[in-house]
């Protein structure tokens, strides 16, 4: 699916996968380039309630207003992934279990302008220029202990498993979104994923997927590289481009 915003149009495509392990799907996504919309969940809980979670996220971004400030957007939707996670706490006490939860990463358009809102360990990475760049950073113990900077042999003794989050809608009664903004370029293609993607394939594999700059070619390479490993977990790619309508470096073609 392709449309104009402004002077960008977006194309994107989507796919999501359970897995060869699992029976459910607790990833849930969002593909809306009509609106500059796109995110993806990844649910936990078990016994149908990830799905559960991922779904009711996914859902409340769904109708959310477009707008030309992205700040005022971004502000909408912080405040809708506030209320699931009060839904998700309240609906955790009522079926008395410890936790209903998901992940949320979620990329928002306006203008020239796009924002990364995250909490938990779902990605959204940037191909640029030949360069790929994770712009999120994962609320996971794996990440804080490598964030302390501590030697090898450290890390090794006190590496804590990767699966370990810190951070998701459900899990505290007071919710931290992280976000941060890029300016767009003409060509930039940014992937939103699970850890069920992000823990089979590599950095360069994904940069060979996205240098064609083919949305739904990428999606299909994503998930089938994922497959061909062990995919324990369920698998989910939104990939995304965008394209400056008025670059003075996109190419032409008159015909005389």
């Amino acid at each position: 699916m392709s449309i104009d915003t402004g002077s960008f149009r977006w194309t994107s495509a989507s796919r999501s996968h359970p897995g060869r392990v699992r029976q459910v799907n607790e990833d849930a996504c969002l593909d809306q380039s009509e609106h500059g919309l796109w995110a993806v969940a990844d649910g936990m809980g078990g016994h149908s309630l990830g799905d559960f979670a991922s779904g009711l996220a996914v859902q409340s971004l769904m109708d959310l207003p477009a707008a030309e400030d992205l700040e005022q957007r971004v502000s909408v939707a912080v405040d809708w992934l506030q209320e699931v996670n009060r839904q998700l706490r309240a609906e955790a006490l009522r079926r008395d279990v410890p936790l209903i939860g998901t992940t949320i990463a979620a990329l928002l358009a306006a203008g020239s302008l796009c924002s990364c809102l995250w909490a938990g360990d779902s990605r959204i990475y940037l191909y640029r220029a030949g360069r790929l760049r994770q712009l999120t950073r994962d609320h996971s113990q794996l990440e804080a202990v490598r964030s302390r900077h501590i030697s090898r042999s450290d890390e090794t003794l006190a590496r804590p498993r990767a699966n370990l989050i810190t951070r998701a809608l459900g899990a505290e009664d007071t919710l931290h979104i992280d976000r941060t903004i890029v300016e767009l370029l003409d060509g930039d293609i940014f992937l939103l994923c699970t850890d069920g993607l992000s823990n089979e394939v590599s950095e360069l594999s994904i940069k060979k997927a996205l240098l064609p700059g083919n949305c739904s070619l990428a999606c299909d390479a994503l998930i089938d590289m994922a497959l061909g490993r062990e995919a324990r977990d369920n698998i989910t790619a939104v990939v995304v481009r965008a394209e400056d309508l008025r670059s003075p470096d996109r190419t032409i073609l008159r015909v005389l």
